[in-house]
């Protein structure tokens, strides 16, 4: 049985900084390419990072680019969200996805991914 869990959510003030944590279970993670979306009520899911199985460098969402990191770690099997500078535009469920072997160059899309997380809702508010 795979799982996805998020956490690390909350509410937060802009300008502040969050990490978020998906730890992954029921499959060899270090074979999977892992990414993070986001969704707004009445918005699109909205592509925020990725992260390869194989290495190399990381690919994020223009809305993120220099505000946020995604890195993992195998041997926790967890990938991560460093989010710094939040804005209220931030303001979402993130979700964690994951798809094995994946080397594509369509990581910003939803459909590639096999698994997700249940979401952590993410608020940025004052």
């Amino acid at each position: 049985q795979v799982r996805l869990v998020e956490s690390g959510g909350g509410l937060v003030q802009p300008g502040r900084s969050l990490r978020l944590s998906c730890v992954a279970s029921g499959l060899t993670f270090s074979r999977y390419t892992m990414g993070w979306f986001r969704q707004a009520p009445g918005k699109e899911r909205e592509f925020v990072a990725a992260i390869f199985w194989s290495g190399g460098r990381p690919y994020y969402g223009d809305s993120v680019k220099g505000r946020f990191t995604i890195s993992r770690d195998n041997a926790k099997n967890t990938v991560y969200l460093q989010m710094n500078s939040l804005k209220p535009e931030d303001t979402a469920v993130y979700y964690c996805a994951a798809r094995e072997w994946y080397s594509g160059s369509y990581y910003y899309t939803a459909g590639v991914y096999d698994y997700w997380g249940q979401g952590t809702q993410v608020t940025v508010s004052s």
